[in-house]
């Protein structure tokens, strides 16, 4: 009998299309009832609805008080940096997750060791990320965040009110690799998932580059290189030793 890897591979239309049945099925499976959406401000990604049906505590952290007032009034609402080496909730949790988040931590070991010690014993961490090196966001990391932000308004029909763009770092934003992997290990976590995404949908005013960018997804889906990923489903869990 096969086993099946921790480490696969899938277009980018899948990063956003799947995203809130994968978070959802992984609250099930798990048989998850306490959670910290970190970074969630103005978009928690748990609706009301769902979050009563199943009866979970639901926590949303962020290091914004402005963008936690944006967030309707029924979520508790923690105000705090998940980059603090003090931060401290007073509780910890079954899943502890990101979305769109760790790109623009300062500090990524601060970062990931505050979700380590948030979790409860063999909990669940679990982070939706960009990843470079696609070109997209190896350019925003290059260049200065106001053309950065132009750029992006240019190109995407994003609410800047609910969806504000924020200084992004790209600190340990990386696909599957070696290095990627000790990392996390070396935090104490073991993987249960890294999934990784090939392509974007950044070209697709621009006919021609658009074209270019999807034969290199097909591309890669059939000869993975995880230097090349656009994004990055990563699953962890909480080792005790």
């Amino acid at each position: 009998m096969s086993i099946k890897s921790p480490i696969n591979f899938k277009p980018a239309d899948a990063a956003w299309a799947d995203y809130e049945s994968y978070l959802k099925s992984l609250i099930i499976e798990h048989g998850i009832k306490s959670i910290c959406d970190i970074g969630g401000g103005a978009n928690p990604a748990l609706s009301l609805d769902f979050i009563r049906e199943h009866q979970l505590d639901y926590s949303v952290l962020d290091i914004s008080q402005s963008e936690l007032e944006k967030a309707p009034t029924s979520f508790v609402k923690i105000y705090g940096d998940i980059c603090n080496p003090n931060l401290n909730l007073g509780k910890t949790f079954d899943l502890v997750f990101s979305k769109m988040l760790l790109e623009h931590v300062s500090h990524a070991r601060a970062a990931h060791q505050n979700v380590h010690r948030l979790l409860n014993d063999r909990g669940i961490a679990f982070h939706f990320i960009p990843t470079l090196y696609a070109l997209p966001f190896l350019i925003n990391k290059l260049i200065p965040e106001r053309l950065s932000r132009a750029i992006l308004h240019s190109f995407s029909l994003r609410d800047r009110v609910q969806q504000a763009k924020f200084p992004a770092f790209y600190q340990w934003c990386r696909g599957p690799s070696r290095k990627q992997l000790r990392r996390f290990e070396k935090l104490n976590y073991s993987l249960v998932e890294y999934r990784g995404f090939f392509g974007h949908g950044y070209y697709i005013k621009m006919p021609f580059l658009h074209r270019i960018q999807m034969a290199w997804a097909r591309f890669l889906l059939k000869h993975p290189m995880p230097a090349w990923t656009s994004y990055a489903y990563i699953v962890l869990r909480k080792q005790i030793y």
